[in-house]
């Protein structure tokens, strides 16, 4: 753990997958420790019995008090969807930045909230105050922020594969297709008959086919970076692996190959934490990274591009991406406590 004086943290929803990734990032970052660890169901806990992998296992998991979290720099929401929008606003009342990694506040007017989540927000005036997390896109507006938005894992998978293609004008922005699989760490720690193990092991399944509230956020941030219209079809697919996403994205064009690699290599030359890459990348290859890889291709059969983008769904798709983001809102080196490597076999 981390014991140089720094930025103080507090997690709210410590007990999580992405709770413990979070735990995990801030104790080895050189410039952030932790003050506060909460949580809802485990309130009372010690760490050991969420996170038995994590060193300093006595530490309690407290409430959701928003008043823990007084003196704070900086509070990290990891909640479900739902649970952080009071919490985030009373947070930022008290002059605490927060980087909510749920979805409450992702999308960027009532009515796109609705769409995606067919209910009215609680607090619709406040959706215009938080910026989208999103750092090789956004990172002007996430420099010095109080309120980020951390982005859904498939819509930054995707997002990084389009946006620079659509902002270039070398993508239609209509008919374009995602499909994409992600590891079973992506559900969370629920406990659901669907996600046993007799369930997922040697079985690949879509799920909310044409209605996941992820192709709103994707359209939003392709709309954002065009100042036009998109249409978007996304299909996700749990496969049985514990983490890892592969976003499968396709397009129409008129360009070739070495167009689009053009605008890609142009986009994330600079990039710490995004690579275009010469084949399509695996999965594998990112798992305990912060790191996304693109690869791309034009088939010309169909006059349309392929794009193939990976990244862990816990890091760059969640604790680690509001890790990037925190530290531009703090002040520190974007790439702070992050790890470029990953792990393999």
């Amino acid at each position: 753990m981390n014991t140089a004086v720094g930025n103080r943290i507090a997690i709210f929803g410590a007990s999580g997958y992405a709770g413990g990734e979070l735990v995990r990032l801030v104790d080895a970052h050189p410039s952030m420790e932790i003050g506060y660890l909460g949580a809802h169901s485990r309130s009372g806990s010690e760490l050991r019995e969420v996170h038995p992998h994590l060193p300093g296992g006595n530490r309690e998991l407290g409430s959701l008090n928003p008043d823990r979290a007084q003196g704070m720099d900086l509070a990290f929401l990891a909640l479900p969807h739902g649970a952080s929008a009071l919490l985030a606003s009373e947070l930022a009342e008290m002059g605490v930045a927060v980087v909510d990694l749920g979805s409450d506040f992702r999308m960027d007017t009532p009515q796109r909230y609705r769409e995606a989540y067919g209910a009215d927000h609680p607090l619709p005036e406040q959706l215009s105050g938080w910026v989208y997390g999103l750092p090789e896109l956004f990172r002007d507006r996430i420099i010095g922020a109080s309120r980020v938005a951390a982005p859904g894992c498939y819509p930054t998978a995707a997002s990084l594969a389009l946006a620079p293609l659509a902002a270039a004008g070398v993508i239609e922005l209509e008919g374009i297709v995602v499909n994409a699989v992600s590891g079973i760490s992506g559900a969370g720690r629920g406990v659901k008959s669907e996600l046993l193990f007799g369930s997922i092991d040697e079985s690949v399944s879509a799920y909310a086919v044409g209605t996941h509230r992820h192709r709103p956020e994707m359209e939003q941030v392709l709309d954002d970076m065009t100042g036009g219209t998109s249409s978007l079809s996304f299909t996700p697919h749990l496969v049985p692996m514990q983490r890892g996403l592969l976003a499968t994205c396709h397009a129409k064009t008129s360009r070739d190959t070495s167009e689009v690699l053009e605008v890609l290599h142009a986009a994330y030359g600079n990039e710490p934490f995004v690579e275009v890459v010469d084949a399509p990348p695996a999965t594998r290859w990112v798992v305990g990274s912060n790191r996304c890889l693109i690869h791309a291709v034009v088939d010309s059969h169909t006059s349309s591009v392929v794009v193939v983008s990976v990244i862990d769904n816990l890091m760059k798709g969640a604790a680690g991406q509001a890790i990037q983001c925190a530290n531009l809102m703090l002040g520190n080196p974007e790439d702070s406590g992050l790890p470029l490597a990953g792990w393999m076999p």
